[in-house]
């Protein structure tokens, strides 16, 4: 079973006070870079696969989606999504995505934000994904870079001329990483970025779109915290399709 560390209350309280929490999609500064790809939602059925709060759930009813489904194994970020929300077309869900299960060809799109770095059976969640998909339907994600993942601690290091660098420690090696975010022992998995490329394609999906996100001169200026993730990728963003028949 996927750690559940968003139900610990540590981890819960500090995620609450991050600006995606606070300010939703638009408090993530990877959001306009991923609107920007996500296909025409007027109609359409949607999953959203570690929904947290609900707020991508939410817009893709804005958007004019037909229904969303959300799923999360936290029952305190569920309980925050459903606390949000007053839509009969959002349905809220708590589930394993280790064992997930959906119907076959039910979704135009799936959607996950900052989710899949916590999957062991990575595989078999994509094979769940591509069946559930209608033909042309979208995958659109994102996680955490292997260049984040990797350390095997997560720190900023400083070099003689004073600049810093981001220690890549084991990147070959892929499985467990434990880190201290928020609460201590965060397990997440690291695998390489062609690792989940190769997953999406062994599983029949064409791969449209892949983004190793950094921060523009302009969000920087906007939010100067942001000026250390243009040194190296925290999350890459990935749109992948199932095919046509």
């Amino acid at each position: 079973m996927t750690q559940n560390i968003y139900d610990d209350p540590a981890f819960f309280a500090g995620y609450a006070q991050l600006s995606r929490s606070v300010e939703g999609l638009d408090g993530a500064p990877e959001w306009e870079t991923i609107r920007a790809i996500l296909p025409d939602l007027k109609g359409k059925q949607v999953v959203d696969l570690g929904c947290g709060y609900g707020w991508f759930c939410r817009y893709a009813r804005e958007q004019g989606a037909a229904s969303v489904l959300g799923f999360d194994v936290s029952h305190k970020m569920l309980d925050k999504a459903r606390a949000m929300t007053q839509d009969d077309a959002i349905r809220y869900q708590q589930q394993d995505l280790e064992t997930l299960q959906l119907p076959a060809q039910a979704y135009h799109l799936a959607y996950s934000s900052l989710t899949l770095h916590y999957i062991v059976g990575l595989e078999r969640l994509f094979a769940t994904i591509y069946d559930a998909l209608i033909p042309g339907g979208h995958f659109i994600f994102t996680a955490e870079h292997p260049i984040y993942t990797a350390p095997a601690v997560q720190a900023w290091q400083v070099t003689a001329d004073g600049q810093k660098s981001w220690p890549v420690n084991g990147y070959q090696r892929e499985g467990e990483r434990v880190s201290n975010w928020l609460a201590e022992g965060v397990i997440k998995q690291h695998r390489m970025l062609g690792t989940y490329l190769n997953l999406l394609v062994r599983q029949g999906f064409s791969i449209r779109y892949l983004n190793e996100w950094g921060p523009s001169a302009q969000q920087i200026a906007r939010n100067p915290a942001l000026d250390e993730e243009k040194e190296r990728p925290m999350i890459f963003i990935m749109a992948a399709q199932k095919p046509r028949a």
